[in-house]
């Protein structure tokens, strides 16, 4: 397991890499499925509304709440709706030109910000969170009790994380995965949630509530490549989605800091 001096030496890589976007081909190929498929089924089965609905219902009252957006890159729909609603917000990410676009976007909000940065890094001197958000970012850190105790470190007593992020259950993802990651460009920081990374969330923290997104739907992937109608393939989906448990696939977690 890598140390996080191993780690910020990686995230080095992983900062050119994003500041360039030097994929190869499978990567490419992955990147297209994950953000052009996936992302036409969650919204064509109705998803992405009802992870807008738990987002909302789980971020509360930012009024007077000081808010860390983890891995921001630019910024998403939700990095925006955080800095225009928090008390005080502060979007960090490796990528000093993504960040530097950030900044030309949040120049609306004064009491918002994003900074360059490396989150183990002891250049981040930050802290006393009363939320921190990390929007498919804490699958990048492979050790993960270092990521636990930098959380605690960074979080106020009373502080909330919301994490959006791959599980390695998902068999037919799992699948994909395997075949493809001998040719990722990007494996080096890319480490979905297995049972054991769970486990040990929950050991750290008071998990209030874990969502899971798609379920077997995930399975569309795969139907997609048949010659059936589109009409068929979203109602797939659809019963898919509701038959599937509450902690499988995408895992959204909602934990608050406990003593460890």
């Amino acid at each position: 397991m890598k140390t996080t001096e191993e780690i910020i030496a990686t995230n080095q890589k992983q900062k050119d890499f994003y500041n360039h976007f030097k994929q190869n081909r499978a990567t490419k190929i992955w990147a297209k499925f994950r953000n052009g498929l996936l992302n036409k089924i969650r919204k064509n089965i109705g998803i992405q509304d009802q992870a807008y609905l738990k987002h909302k219902e789980w971020f509360g009252d930012l009024s007077n709440k000081k808010v860390l957006d983890l891995g921001c890159y630019a910024g998403n729909y939700w990095s925006i709706y955080l800095a225009e609603n928090a008390k005080e917000y502060l979007g960090i990410d490796l990528s000093d030109v993504a960040i530097g676009k950030f900044n030309e976007r949040l120049k609306p909000y004064p009491n918002a910000k994003a900074e360059a940065v490396d989150f183990l890094s002891s250049e981040f001197t930050e802290k006393d969170y009363d939320l921190i958000y990390a929007y498919g970012v804490l699958h990048h850190f492979e050790n993960t009790a270092i990521l636990i105790d930098k959380l605690n470190e960074k979080l106020a007593p009373g502080g909330s994380i919301i994490s959006y992020d791959p599980l390695q259950t998902s068999l037919p993802i799992k699948i994909i995965r395997t075949i493809y990651r001998p040719f990722q460009s990007d494996a080096d920081w890319e480490w979905p949630f297995s049972k054991k990374t769970y486990y040990q969330f929950s050991k750290a923290f008071n998990v209030i509530e874990r969502h899971g997104l798609l379920g077997k739907s995930k399975w569309i992937a795969f139907v997609n490549l048949l010659p059936v109608s589109d009409k068929r393939k979203v109602k797939s989906a659809k019963n898919g989605t509701n038959r599937i448990g509450s902690n499988r696939k995408i895992l959204t977690a909602r934990c608050s800091v406990a003593c460890i």
